[in-house]
Parts: structure tokens; sequence; C-alpha cells
């Protein structure tokens, strides 16, 4: 399997759990809401612990955090079709193997990461 191949191979891997993610987020957010359309619980002065709508808002926010990682890989997949995947945005070397391991859409080095 070429390096092209392996990298297209394992960003796709990954992209699929993300989506997985991003529509497990989703339905938590879509429970938490129709939950609460039901109910005439006062949960904003509840002293029993966590509104509704913190626990919507907390899922709304790993729901896009998903989201932004599904975008960014999405990114990295177009640069392995275009040859530039693995390769520093800022000074044009090559990402180390392990830098694309701990993450896979990384479009700069260590040296240059943001």
């Amino acid at each position: 399997m070429s390096d092209r191949a392996g990298a297209e191979g394992r960003l796709r891997a990954r992209l699929a759990e993300v989506t997985d993610r991003v529509a497990a987020q989703r339905r938590a957010v879509d429970g938490i809401v129709e939950s609460a359309r039901d109910s005439n619980a006062d949960d904003e002065h509840d002293p029993e612990g966590a509104t509704l709508a913190w626990e919507r808002q907390q899922a709304a926010a790993l729901a896009a955090e998903a989201e932004r990682e599904r975008d960014q890989l999405l990114a990295a997949l177009d640069r392995v079709a275009a040859g530039t995947y693995g390769v520093c945005e800022v000074c044009g070397r090559p990402i180390p193997a392990a830098r694309l391991e701990a993450r896979p859409a990384a479009t700069r080095c260590v040296e240059h990461a943001r």
C-alpha cells in the first residue's frame, strides 16, 4: 500500500468515527430538547443538578467540536488527492509521521504549529 493510500485509509477511518460521533451528539441534543418539550419542570432553578439548558449546550458544543474535526479531515483528504498531505503549509517540509499519527489533519509541522 502506498503512503498516499495508507494516509487516505487512515483519514477515512477516522472520518467515519467522527461522523458517527457527530450523529450521536446531534441525537443527544434532539433528545434533550424533546424531553424538555413535554416537561413543565423549572430546571433553571433545580438545586439538584445541571439544568436541561446546560446539558443541551454541552451536547451541542461536543457536536460542534466533532463537526470541526470532520471538516478538517475532509480538507486533509483533499490534500491527499492534491498530493500535499503531510507537507507543512508554512515551510514546505514534511510533517513528521508521529505528528500526523496524533493529529491526522495537521497542516503544519511541530515547529510551525499554533
